[in-house]
């Protein structure tokens, strides 16, 4: 059977919920049985997000094999629980970068390089690289149509069906239904000038997914189907959900998944199965309690900062039969009104990652408030540090124990940069990124909370537990209970005498699933639930 290509587009506005209604028609495919990826493609100029700032851009996604990405591919990953790549995420500077990188090497023997075909080729070379393997690839073009910086994406994926054959591709296009609050009506045109956009670009949209607070009347849908030459059976609903996890649900009881696969000539022998799902999303729809978790960070105002953390805690909290109440507390109100002030009805602390010095004396105050509280605390990466710098400071009483992460004038901190990222310090540095082996202390909570001796997480940082300091703070009652064997670094470390005390240098995050929480946020959650009872 060939590959078949899906190619998500979005009209009117940003943020319509492409990414979710992509992972949605992944979630769906795969669960008729069918081999699916998912690729994001950005027309933005950064060659990747791993620069880019998240008050502006959100979380940086990590993959397996290092990858920094948008925050989509995290959307992807939990909806069809399939580990994406660094071939998953393209972006316009990546293309521009390599075209102008085999300008140089010679290989378009010295031709005129163009938008077209060059550019568009290596947009369509990209997308094909995922399809081995696979049965079905979707596509999400970033941005909205229109926009001067996505017209080589959409000439590229106009152009593929000349290549791979018209029937092995369709054109979902994501548009607004507004509603107008004065007339009190829904309005169509903004979908119409939508699709009328693509349509000049050469690309008609065989399926439409409305975007509407309000359900679409029946002539709406045939005004729809006139003014857009697609029928009528071919335009879907995306209401306003009170979860994104309904959204599969809600496309698959309207038929998007069956007419998907009528037009694109799957064949399914498989019974179709969503059980699992159901029973998730009553759960959520009915816990036996609710629980609160502050969420301290840097960059807390804006929600997709730590969308993959939030989601995390979720799934967890779900999976416990609560309903979690995250409390996001910049780390630099800690510093100035206190930890009683802000700390005072939580039931559990989780520090998380990021970079620079604003705000560390406030994650390190929230670590201490939850130590000497017997508050359950989870540490992630900059979190595990800030526990660090806390216990070595009022515990194990190490001179050197500050916030010096971002201090390279003292000469031994507790917390300092990775040996490897000294050497390449003066060009910018770089990171320790994607998966690597953890081996488990047995008897450890993280070793309980696994069930297994070893695991692989993903990894985004430039510093590390100084392995100077461990026998020292070992001895005071902060034990390692996880390391990477093969450079002797520390993964995990916990407080012995804590109801539970956790910080890890990973991003467990980034592996959480709806139907499959992470082990360690799993019992994090369960031991906040714990607190709730007393």
């Amino acid at each position: 059977m060939a590959v078949k290509f899906i190619f998500v587009t979005g009209g009117v506005v940003s943020s319509l919920g492409k990414g979710i209604t992509a992972a949605s028609l992944g979630t769906l495919l795969k669960r008729r049985g069918f081999r699916v990826s998912i690729v994001k493609m950005d027309p933005y100029l950064n060659v990747d997000a791993g620069t880019m700032n998240p008050f502006q851009h959100g979380e940086v996604f990590v993959t397996d094999d290092g990858a920094e990405t948008d925050l989509d591919l995290g959307h992807y990953e939990r909806f069809i629980d399939e580990r994406l790549k660094y071939n998953n995420s393209v972006t316009a500077g990546r293309i521009y970068s390599d075209v102008i990188s085999k300008e140089r090497r010679g290989l378009f023997n010295g031709g005129t390089v163009q938008v077209i075909p060059h550019v568009t080729n290596e947009i369509q070379e990209s997308i094909l690289r995922v399809a081995d393997g696979h049965d079905v690839v979707i596509a999400e073009i970033g941005g909205t149509v229109g926009d001067i910086e996505g017209l080589p994406f959409l000439e590229a994926i106009r152009q593929l069906p000349g290549r791979v054959g018209r029937e092995n591709v369709l054109y979902c296009h994501v548009t607004l239904i507004p509603y107008i609050a004065a007339a009190g009506e829904l309005k169509t045109k903004p979908t119409q000038h939508s699709v009328n956009e693509l349509r000049k670009i050469g690309i008609q949209p065989d399926i439409i997914v409305c975007r509407s607070q309000l359900p679409l009347k029946p002539d709406m849908k045939e005004k729809i189907a006139l003014f857009c030459s697609v029928p009528e059976r071919c335009i879907f609903e995306a209401l306003d959900e009170p979860t994104i996890y309904r959204v599969p649900i809600s496309l698959h009881s309207q038929g998007v998944d069956e007419l998907v696969m009528d037009k694109l000539g799957l064949e399914c022998d498989e019974s179709f199965e969503v059980g699992d799902w159901l029973e998730f999303l009553d759960m959520m729809e009915n816990p036996e309690a609710e629980v609160n978790i502050a969420l301290t960070g840097k960059y807390t105002s804006i929600k997709d900062a730590y969308m993959s953390v939030n989601e995390a805690l979720k799934h967890a909290a779900i999976h416990n039969g609560l309903k979690v109440n995250i409390k996001p507390i910049e780390a630099e109100e800690i510093e100035k009104l206190g930890t009683h002030t802000l700390l005072g009805d939580i039931h559990g602390i989780l520090v998380a990652g990021g970079f620079g010095q604003r705000g560390m004396e406030g994650k390190i105050a929230a670590a201490g408030y939850a130590r000497e509280n017997k508050i359950p605390y989870f540490g992630l990466c900059l979190g595990l540090h800030a526990a660090v710098i806390d216990f070595a400071r009022n515990v194990a009483h190490l001179a050197s124990a500050n916030s010096s992460e971002m201090d390279p004038s003292t000469l031994h901190p507790v917390v300092h940069l990775m040996e490897e990222q000294k050497k390449v310090e003066d060009l910018g540095g770089t990171m320790r990124l994607g998966a690597y082996r953890c081996r488990l202390k047995e008897e450890s909570r993280a070793s309980r909370a696994y069930g297994v001796p070893e695991v692989l997480e993903r990894h985004r940082h430039r510093y590390e537990i100084n392995n100077g300091y461990r026998d020292r703070l070992e001895a005071a009652g902060m034990k390692v209970t996880g390391v990477y064997e093969e450079k002797n670094l520390v993964e995990i470390m916990e407080i012995e005498d804590h109801p539970w005390f956790v910080g890890v240098q990973f991003h467990p995050e980034l592996l959480s699933r709806p139907l499959r929480p992470h082990p360690l946020f799993r019992a994090f959650m369960a031991a906040a639930k714990e607190r709730i009872k007393k």
